[in-house]
């Protein structure tokens, strides 16, 4: 299905510096951070309703889901620029849901983030080179300016820049050099965990592969855990080992990227699936569209039971009524009523009809 193929062009390749052991695969399912029934309100407004989710060492965790569904505040939430209204967040086990000053400077050390936007996270009036510092200077010490300067050269250089770019202002770069400066401050204070804020959805397509070869080869090289957040299908299936599914301030779907794209199980996750292009122009052609009627519902005032069933080809009664719980499927969890422990599950992309399935728990009649 991907669009983005690696490429190994020298503008494209991160150059040696700084960069920290690469991790051994035997901590691969190490929990770094973890998300325990995470909640965020704003006022009225449920952004994120219940949220739990594990990001492992060395891995990329997906998030997705459409605009609107919480997924960015989740991220806010992690790096703390937000205080959640209630859950916990535990990085390394220890809970770091409220923090002081002195615990907050620790925690920004150890977490970072690259936002959507590069031209509106960098501040125009600082060199780059000063704004990649940022971080080395937060986590105080004394080192003299030539170590800084020498810290910033190999953190340009390991993002593909030339050392000459520190001494350029933010707004004399490209969208792609000013996101590559924005990675390279993101990992400057060597994080346990990277959250990535949709990062290429502002670039054109031709520099969001070369962003995403960046990203995959950093991670893989550092083994630093990462959160990335997308709504980009085709981005997620070329970078993300692990995938968890948002609709509406909620999960509905986890599961490894083999699984997720093999066979998704909740109807929110085909409908994504098939509305991402694939690269081949005939399987395109014989793709089936989804429609899922309705717009996003109002995060203010959310559906009753399932969150999705005013927009589910499949949706009964107890849809309506119950609240659907995350239950094992196969080699996935899904929140759908629909779904069976041994992995089966109608397909809406197959034109499923609502009278044609039957829940997993009760039969209830169309709503």
């Amino acid at each position: 299905m991907s669009v983005f193929k690696r490429r190994a062009a020298q503008d494209d390749r991160p150059t040696a510096g700084h960069v920290p052991p690469a991790v051994p695969a035997a901590h691969g399912n190490e929990v770094v951070l973890e998300l325990q029934d995470l909640v965020m309100h704003f006022g009225a407004v449920r952004a994120v309703d219940g949220v739990s989710l594990q990001i492992r060492r060395g891995k990329v965790t997906a998030l997705v889901g459409e605009s609107g569904s919480g997924k960015s505040t989740v991220g806010r939430c992690i790096v703390r620029l937000v205080e959640p209204t209630g859950g916990q967040v535990l990085l390394n086990g220890a809970d770091v849901t409220h923090l002081s000053r002195a615990q907050m400077r620790e925690h920004r050390r150890d977490v970072s983030i690259v936002f959507q936007d590069p031209a509106g996270s960098l501040d125009p009036r600082m060199l780059v080179g000063d704004v990649v510092a940022e971080p080395l200077q937060l986590q105080g010490g004394r080192r003299s300016r030539q170590e800084r300067a020498e810290r910033v050269t190999e953190g340009l250089q390991r993002v593909g820049l030339r050392p000459e770019v520190a001494r350029r202002y933010p707004h004399e770069l490209s969208g792609g050099q000013r996101q590559r400066v924005s990675i390279a401050r993101a990992l400057m204070s060597e994080p346990k965990i990277l959250v990535a804020d949709e990062p290429t959805s502002a670039l054109d397509v031709s520099v969001q592969a070369s962003v995403l070869n960046l990203l995959a080869d950093l991670q893989r090289d550092i083994g630093f855990a990462c959160l990335f957040i997308t709504h980009d299908l085709s981005a997620v299936e070329y970078l993300a080992d692990d995938i968890a599914v948002m609709y509406l301030g909620q999960l509905v779907e986890q599961g490894t990227r083999e699984e997720i794209f093999a066979r998704p199980r909740h109807p929110y996750t085909q409908a994504l699936l098939a509305a991402a292009p694939v690269a081949d122009p005939a399987r395109q052609r014989e793709r089936r569209p989804v429609l899922l009627g309705d717009d996003l519902p109002s995060a203010m005032d959310p559906p009753s039971g399932c969150r999705f069933h005013t927009r589910c080809p499949l949706a009964v009664a107890q849809c309506v009524e119950e609240v659907p719980a995350l239950r094992k499927s196969g080699g996935a969890v899904a929140a759908c009523h629909f779904v069976h422990e041994d992995g089966s599950a109608p397909d809406i992309r197959a034109g499923h009809a609502t009278s044609a399935v039957t829940p997993a728990a009760t039969t209830g009649s169309p709503a």
